[in-house]
């Protein structure tokens, strides 16, 4: 009788842990499919808009106008002022996304690309597949808890697609959205979407990206001066998060009207290609980062032209995202200082691209997978040693105003602060107060 009853709790446990896994790979298969679809026609959305912009280089001329349509679809979707930084709140607080949102980011991310803005495409990314997986979830009828890791799985899902880095996709969804907790329970869906939204994007032709370098011995010098290096690249990702996020809070103050913020800005990107005389700053330039990676050039102000070029166009209302202009900033910088330290070019920019990426998202771990799927394994500690320097010198800068940092980076305490919130130096934190909304996110 007693081993009866211990054999019926067994089968009662067992099938919560079935029931479990069946539901989210359900779930993360739906969703995983809808990311690869949107995601393959995101993609080439993106492609065939640069490509027209490269034929026909007068539609740089039309930026100022793209700005007003974008103005115009976000009111008429009224989604205005919707980012990633309202998708990390929904993980963070459930407030929900307007399903809205992913038409509206679709059209202004191509149209930016389509007439010349700097901005790169895993914001879109984020934002389309967070709204896909959030809705995907309230199909199905998942309570609040379980939305939020479906959130997690359409951003995982997207990401992936587009990139064609599915492991990294799945660490970074999870660890972006608060700095030093893992969400463990997410990491079957949010690995299982990325990896259906991975073979629906290669089998609709969606090439993943990746980059041919050759990294050098492993060597104490050389892993001293990639340590430099890294501490650079520190630097650098503050300056980048900090010139982004002093832009945006600019071009609102002084143009809070969004239709002239829009013209204002699509004019000033315009006056300043004319006057670079070159059009590399424009779209994404995954062009100049492949230059700098593989061939061990790039012009030694690319990566400040290109953070300026960004910083204009996103505080002007134009859509993409941060990631990949972080991508050309590293990978140039990376070129243009390794040579001085002693580093072969082409592997210092690929250190320098894992290592800003670093900084400016706080993410080490992703970061480091992130090197392995776009470079190979053979850097790896060069990769994994530069992302853990960047990531702790960076301070608590970054992209994403609503990420939160639940550790110090200096010493084993509990914090739970907002990035680009917190300073190093204080003593002492308060601690939350409970009811709140940080203890709430403890």
């Amino acid at each position: 009788m007693e081993y009866g009853k211990r054999f019926a709790a067994w089968l009662r446990h067992t099938d919560i842990y079935i029931q479990t896994m069946a539901k989210w790979l359900l779930l993360a298969v739906v969703i995983g499919l809808a990311c690869g679809v949107v995601g393959t026609a995101f993609h080439m959305g993106v492609h065939y808009a640069t490509e027209l912009r490269t034929e026909w280089p007068w539609l740089l001329w039309c930026l100022p106008l793209a700005g007003l349509a974008i103005v115009a679809i976000y009111k008429v979707t009224r989604t205005e002022g919707q980012g990633t930084n309202d998708v990390i709140d929904q993980v963070h607080l459930g407030n929900g996304l307007p399903l809205l949102l992913l038409p509206a980011i679709f059209l202004g991310t191509v149209l930016t690309h389509l007439c010349g803005g700097s901005a790169g495409r895993e914001g879109a990314a984020l934002q389309m597949g967070g709204t896909i997986g959030f809705h995907t979830g309230r199909m199905f009828r998942l309570d609040d808890r379980d939305l939020r890791i479906a959130t997690l799985a359409g951003m995982a899902a997207f990401f992936s697609a587009l990139f064609g880095t599915p492991l990294t996709a799945a660490i970074f969804s999870i660890v972006v959205i608060s700095i030093g907790v893992m969400y463990h329970a997410a990491m079957f869906p949010c690995l299982a979407s990325a990896l259906t939204a991975y073979a629906v994007s290669l089998a609709l032709g969606v090439a993943p990206t990746r980059f041919a370098v050759e990294m050098p011995a492993l060597s104490v010098h050389m892993m001293l001066r990639m340590g430099v290096l890294a501490a650079l690249c520190a630097l650098v990702s503050v300056l980048f998060c900090g010139v982004m996020h002093v832009f945006e809070h600019l071009m609102a103050r002084r143009l809070p009207d969004p239709w002239i913020r829009a013209a204002v800005g699509g004019a000033a990107v315009i006056a300043l290609t004319y006057l670079c005389g070159t059009t590399d700053y424009n779209g994404a330039g995954m062009d100049v980062v492949a230059a700098a990676v593989e061939q061990g050039t790039a012009h030694p102000a690319a990566f400040l032209l290109k953070l300026l070029f960004t910083a204009i166009t996103l505080a002007a209302g134009f859509k993409g995202g941060e990631v990949v202009p972080s991508f050309f900033v590293g990978a140039t910088f990376g070129c243009v200082a390794g040579p001085l330290l002693g580093i072969p070019p082409g592997a210092a920019a690929a250190v320098g691209l894992a290592a800003v990426f670093c900084g400016a998202t706080n993410c080490p771990l992703a970061s480091t997978l992130l090197s392995i799927e776009l470079f190979g394994d053979e850097g790896l500690l060069y990769f994994a040693m530069a992302c853990v320097v960047s990531y702790m010198l960076s301070g608590y800068s970054g992209l994403y105003s609503s990420q939160t940092i639940m550790y110090s980076k200096l010493k084993a305490q509990y914090i739970n602060v907002h990035t680009n919130a917190h300073h190093a130096g204080d003593p002492h934190q308060e601690p939350p107060v409970a009811g709140s909304v940080r203890e709430e996110r403890r």
